[in-house]
């Protein structure tokens, strides 16, 4: 098995609803993956097995310092093999490049583990209102 990792990988949307599915377990959506990232995004990371898309990444930004990772997904035969914490790895990279001094990420508390450990994230205080 050899993933290749993209920045700015060029996706059908059909196939990142197929994978947001598969990785979030829920229906297939609709959504315009395309003009979403294209319109809010510094980049994104695209992860492939053998042209399959099999992980990514949504990297936002503030068009200053700060980036924000969302939509971190995998296929779920792929989980647990590290090719999350190289979506993000390459995230970081990429974001450093862009001469952002801060990457930002938020999740539920099973991934914990994976954020602070696999990927090297460090706990801050921060705050939240749901809308």
């Amino acid at each position: 098995m050899t993933i290749k990792y993209e920045w700015r990988g060029d996706f059908d949307n059909a196939a990142l609803n197929t994978l947001h599915a598969d990785g979030f377990g829920h229906a297939v959506a609709g959504t315009d993956w395309r003009e979403r990232l294209e319109r809010h995004s510094l980049g994104w990371v695209c992860a492939w097995d053998d042209g399959a898309l099999i992980g990514f990444v949504n990297v936002l930004w503030d068009g200053g310092v700060h980036a924000f990772i969302l939509d971190t997904v995998v296929a779920q035969r792929f989980q647990r093999s590290g090719v999350g914490a190289e979506l993000i790895a390459v995230a970081l990279n990429e974001a450093r490049a862009a001469k952002c001094e801060w990457l930002h990420v938020d999740f539920e508390q099973h991934l914990r583990a994976f954020y602070f450990d696999a990927c090297g994230f460090k706990e801050t205080t921060a705050g939240l209102i749901a809308l």
